[in-house]
């Protein structure tokens, strides 16, 4: 069972809408989609919300610290809430895929994402369950970080978008930790 979902992203309106925020823009999705609200709350270094569906209650976390520093995030609300490492399911972006793609899986390295690569750092293990959003690669010559910390284009968003509906439609079986289905879903697209 998925009982923590966090999304990366860094905090400021500069960088609300870039393709890096796309953890964040997922789950304000869901708690849009849920009539819940965030609530701020500094001990854990983040914002919290609590959704609900047939799989049942899941916590979701946006870290207030930037990417490079989540695992800070995700470690105090891990250790509170006594969160197993394959209790946490982190939704970030992905270089690698094609815009619009969503898969899960499930370990593994952080493949140069710092965000990953501090929450391993602080969970002390790279055994939990990711969702990787993809936002393609920059046109030859762009620098990477100015890539992933700009807007995607109308065309992009529209796909996002796509993978957002995508991976909120199987929200249900995720926290009911039905994940083979999930990733049966979702990888084969």
């Amino acid at each position: 069972m998925i009982k923590l979902i966090v999304g990366l992203g860094n905090p400021g309106r500069q960088y609300e809408k870039t393709r890096h925020n796309a953890g964040f823009l997922f789950l304000d999705r869901l708690v849009s989609d849920s009539n819940c609200d965030w609530v701020r709350e500094s001990r854990f270094d983040g914002l919290l919300a609590e959704i609900g569906g047939a799989g049942g209650k899941v916590l979701l976390l946006k870290p207030s610290t930037f990417m490079n520093r989540s695992g800070q995030a995700v470690g105090k609300v891990a250790r509170y809430y006594k969160l197993a490492p394959d209790e946490i399911l982190v939704v970030h972006d992905e270089l690698d895929f094609d815009v619009g793609v969503v898969k899960l899986k499930k370990d593994g390295g952080h493949a140069g994402h710092n965000g990953l690569r501090d929450i391993i750092a602080h969970l002390g293990t790279k055994e939990f369950y990711r969702l990787r959003i993809g936002i393609g690669r920059p046109p030859a010559g762009k620098v990477v970080a100015d890539f992933v910390l700009s807007s995607p284009s109308k065309s992009e968003w529209i796909l996002m978008s796509s993978a957002f509906d995508l991976a909120a439609s199987c929200v249900d079986q995720v926290i009911a930790g039905d994940m083979v289905a999930v990733m049966n879903k979702l990888n084969s697209k």
